[in-house]
């Protein structure tokens, strides 16, 4: 009975634990996905500001280009950067959250298999 119960923990802690893994992974991604849109913006925010105010500057839409004001751009540019910002800063505490709750996990399941060492050589179906 004490098996079935310890074989029940270990299998929950193992599932719990994969899909902290997947979810780590995905913000993970996610945060690069972001440091590469907040790199762009800074990157096209530094090469408009080099060009002088009455400079024709085109936004692309698509496959068109569209004669925008360099203002314009450069507003767009600089909110860019900060909704970037804002969103690694969030995901960034996620990441952290998901990583304590992982180290919690692998904490449980080393307590877990100091108590009952069979499990790790068991087949679990």
């Amino acid at each position: 009975m004490a098996d079935e119960v310890n074989k029940t923990a270990f299998l929950e802690i193992q599932g719990r634990m994969i899909e902290l893994t997947g979810k780590l992974k995905q913000v993970q991604n996610q945060m690069r996905t972001k440091e590469g849109e907040k790199k762009r913006a800074f990157l096209t925010l530094e090469e408009l500001n080099q060009l002088p105010d009455d400079t024709n500057t085109y936004k692309s839409i698509g496959r068109t280009f569209v004669l925008e004001p360099k203002s314009v751009l450069v507003n767009e540019q600089e909110q860019k950067l900060k909704d970037s910002e804002s969103a690694i800063g969030s995901l960034q505490s996620s990441k952290e959250y998901m990583e304590k709750q992982l180290a919690e996990v692998e904490n449980n399941l080393r307590e877990l298999l100091q108590q009952d060492p069979g499990l790790a050589r068991q087949k679990c179906r």
